[in-house]
């Protein structure tokens, strides 16, 4: 991929170049949005964008505005330490493909620009709701129903449960959901997945006759009606 990296903040900015290359792909690093306007409008030829949305000069969702109302339809990333639902909705509205919060998993941002870039490539709409049986995602809001019955989710909680849900019906491992939730190398120590499904399926499946969540001992976990 060649992407272009607009972040004022220099530790994440030498983070990202960094373990983007390390992971084959060219980026191009600007300090503010003036700058990235520029390198757009100079006719850098990018797969995608990755966007602070609070930068000097021009602003982050201000620059985004500016690109789509230009027609420009390069997928973009928006990084941003505001996290709110209300803050997420604004930079999906200015244009933005995805929106991701500081601090994140490299890994993750990683996947999030790859599908950003296939689906681009397919002409595709990101989803923005993800369901199995009666559960329900919506990735904007960040919420989760079953039947219908909001269900409150903590910020990991909701990570991994999303990660189950984008592989229903398949198996995932521990160290599968360590890289992939907390991204770490896994521990056959440690026992904070056991935990944190304990916790989730507590609150999926409370009061279900058909348990979505299944322990598969000694192999992982599955997400389905079925084990």
């Amino acid at each position: 991929m060649n992407i272009l990296l607009i972040e004022d903040d220099a530790v994440v900015a030498s983070y990202l170049v960094a373990g983007l290359g390390e992971s084959g792909h060219t980026v191009e690093h600007v300090a503010s949005g003036d700058a990235g306007l520029e390198c757009v409008h100079d006719g850098g030829r990018y797969d995608v964008l990755i966007v602070d949305r609070m930068l000097p000069g021009l602003d982050g969702l201000v620059l985004i505005e500016t690109l789509r109302a230009e027609g420009r339809e390069t997928p973009i990333l928006v990084l941003s330490a505001l996290g709110e639902v209300d803050d997420r909705v604004r930079g999906l509205r200015a244009g933005g493909d995805d929106y991701l919060s500081k601090p994140f998993a490299f890994n993750e941002l990683l996947a999030r620009l790859e599908t950003l870039v296939r689906r681009a490539r397919r002409g595709d709409s990101p989803p923005v709701r993800l369901a199995v049986a009666d559960l329900e995602l919506d990735l904007i809001a960040h919420t989760a129903t079953r039947a219908g019955e909001p269900i409150r989710l903590q910020p990991r909680e909701f990570r991994l449960l999303e990660y189950l849900v984008r592989h229903a019906g398949q198996v995932v491992t521990r160290g599968m959901l360590l890289e992939h939730v907390w991204e770490y190398s896994f521990d056959p120590q440690t026992n904070v997945i056991d935990v944190h499904i304990s916790r989730l399926r507590a609150k999926i499946d409370k009061g279900s006759s058909r348990p979505l969540i299944h322990t598969l001992r000694g192999i992982g976990y599955k997400l389905g009606e079925t084990p």
